[in-house]
């Protein structure tokens, strides 16, 4: 079963959802999958008080509600499916939709998102959006003058916890290993901020809290003869262990970082096909913020539009 359209959108959240307002108003009649978590990653966020226009500050499910609905208005054909599989080597791209069904596209703009890395505790599904959370630029506000921990070795880790300790009144850097990975001026960084406290060679195995966070059960030198149990008191436990693009599907044609973000031209939404192109998280390792995100679909509509003009398409 084969379907042809312009524009198809693949993957919802602030940018695809944005890429469909501008694109619908563009009259490219875009289609649009939402993929395997419709309204992406801030679907799990309890409280946004970041994004311009809500100043008494909106749900992340609410407000990808009301993107979708503006989309729909201007005419965007956003269906429910996932994209399992692509061919980027000639235009029309072709793109299968869960398996089976195979849409031509002239024009493609992929926002799939990142999947933030999760420990793979319990804990942490448990008590999501009550105190665990993997964006500390997101959700750092809600713990002015409070204990939080943030989890990984690496830049993103030590870059978080900074970032927390200019509102929390301690931060915990809970590292598996004797040693930060971060860069030098990342880990000067935190050894000189006397909020931050790092926690070498722990591992957590735990959460705690009556429906919220209100602790973390360690181990230290996990398997060793002088391991030790260690409880600490936190009100929010941010995961910072990395983030994995979704990017995997369109691999085979499609530029990449070792990571797998994939690669776009300063300044641009475009990639290394021509007519195809990236909007927000999975093409942004550095921001990965709703509005961000919004502007880059904003983006790629536009040079989705200006391609086909372009191509008398």
């Amino acid at each position: 079963m084969n379907e042809k359209v312009r524009c198809l959108i693949i993957g919802s959240g602030p940018a695809g959802y944005t890429a469909a307002i501008y694109a619908s108003r563009a009259n490219l009649s875009p289609v649009l999958y939402e993929g395997m978590q419709p309204g992406g990653q801030l679907t799990t966020t309890n409280e946004v008080e970041n994004f311009p226009g809500y100043p008494a500050g909106i749900t992340g499910p609410e407000m990808m509600e009301e993107l979708k609905k503006q989309a729909e208005r201007f005419g965007a054909d956003i269906r429910f499916g996932m994209a399992t599989a692509t061919d980027l080597s000639s235009a029309p791209y072709k793109v299968t939709i869960d398996g089976e069904k195979t849409i031509e596209a002239d024009t493609i703009i992929i926002s799939t998102g990142a999947t933030a890395q999760y420990l793979g505790l319990p804990d942490e599904q448990k008590y999501a959006g009550s105190g665990v959370s993997a964006c500390a630029t997101c959700d750092g506000f809600f713990y002015r003058k409070m204990t939080v921990a943030v989890v990984g070795g690496g830049d993103t880790a030590c870059e978080e916890a900074t970032y927390l300790a200019g509102l929390a009144s301690k931060v915990y850097v809970i590292v598996r290993k004797p040693f930060l990975r971060a860069s030098k001026i990342m880990q000067e960084r935190v050894f000189a901020n006397p909020k931050i406290e790092v926690l070498f060679e722990h591992e957590t195995v735990g959460l705690t809290g009556e429906g919220v966070v209100q602790g973390a059960d360690l181990v230290k030198r996990r398997g060793q003869a002088d391991e030790e149990k260690v409880h600490i008191d936190i009100d929010g436990f941010f995961l910072a262990i990395g983030h994995k693009p979704n990017s995997g599907i369109f691999k085979p044609w499609i530029e990449t970082d070792e990571v797998g973000y994939i690669k776009t031209i300063a300044g641009t939404p475009r990639t290394n096909v021509s007519g195809v192109f990236a909007a927000g998280d999975v093409s942004d390792p550095h921001y990965r913020q709703a509005i961000t995100a919004a502007g880059t679909g904003c983006q790629a509509a536009i040079e989705a539009e200006r391609y086909l003009s372009e191509k008398g398409l």
